[in-house]
């Protein structure tokens, strides 16, 4: 007999699938027709063939009603095919609507999956035409859809890919306030040289007041450079060239933060799977993605 299981949609790699329902048994399942729990089956469970279909049927389905939306805002498809996507913007809107009410019908819990981050893309999937009833442009809004098709990592086994993502954010936590650091310095840098700017150039350059030398030197130092406004004095220009430089290391600073970050947890994680002892033959010295000891065989405890 097939095991039901279902899965979270962003497991690691080294993340153990989640148990079985047991819909018979289930406090809240049991209580349910049949037709509820095999509808549960399908939408949030992509373990069983109907799930899969139904997943990969969804993102198809998304995928082409984002095209259609930005065909929409492309003048010559719309003069010419006007009614055809009109007509299929409002089916692919039906066939979301029928969608969002068949999740809260089947959701274990209705108000939680409502609230979760899926439930409340899959409700913005479906007011964008709404919307464009009463504000002209607003089913451009629609291209939000493009956020489902995050669920391509859950249907197809993906996760192994992006089973990274914790160390990623414990990376960016752990960094947090060295940006800040970083981020609150640079601002310091270009307040003092966006009102230095504001006193060398003056209001003939376009430096007509210390927040638009301010925005000069922000758009400076992310190396941007805009265009709009220039210095035009020898010592604005050179001010300038210093601030270019520097700009530089506004890109190389945080990224080198975030990834020495990044390198520590990985080492730290590799390190300390390497430590495992096995329980049988008391050896250490394993692989980090080791699941039984290399010497006797014994499953290694995580």
């Amino acid at each position: 007999m097939a095991r039901n299981r279902t899965m979270s949609y962003f497991p690691s790699r080294r993340e153990p699938a989640r148990p079985a329902i047991d819909y018979d048994n289930h406090p809240v399942f049991s209580k349910r027709p049949q037709w509820r729990c095999e509808t549960h089956r399908i939408i949030f469970g992509n373990l069983t063939r109907g799930g899969r279909l139904f997943d990969l049927s969804l993102i198809g389905v998304i995928l082409a009603s984002v095209v259609v939306v930005m065909l929409e805002s492309v003048q010559d498809f719309n003069v010419r095919a006007r009614s055809l996507l009109w007509t299929l913007e409002w089916v692919f809107t039906a066939l979301f609507t029928a969608e969002y009410i068949l999740r809260l019908v089947a959701a274990e819990r209705a108000g939680q999956y409502a609230r979760s981050f899926f439930g409340v893309i899959d409700l913005l999937a479906v007011l964008p035409n709404f919307v464009g009833l009463l504000i002209p442009g607003g089913q451009a809004l629609a291209v939000i859809r493009l956020l489902r098709v995050l669920r391509v990592f859950r249907v197809l086994k993906l996760a192994q890919f992006v089973g990274g993502e914790r160390l990623l954010i414990n990376a960016l936590r752990s960094s947090a306030y060295k940006v800040a650091v970083f981020i609150v310095a640079v601002l310091v840098v270009v307040t003092l040289v966006g009102a230095a700017m504001y006193v060398i150039e003056g209001a003939d350059s376009g430096f007509s007041s210390i927040p638009r030398g301010v925005y000069w030197a922000i758009v400076t130092v992310t190396t941007v450079g805009f265009g709009d406004i220039t210095p035009q004095t020898t010592t604005g220009q050179m001010l300038a060239a210093l601030l270019m430089i520097l700009g530089y290391g506004v890109i190389a600073v945080p990224t080198g933060i975030v990834t020495a970050e990044i390198t520590g947890g990985r080492d730290a994680r590799m390190r300390a799977a390497m430590e495992r002892v096995c329980l049988r033959c008391a050896r250490s010295g394993h692989d980090p993605d080791a699941r039984h000891c290399k010497h006797c065989g014994t499953e290694l405890l995580e």
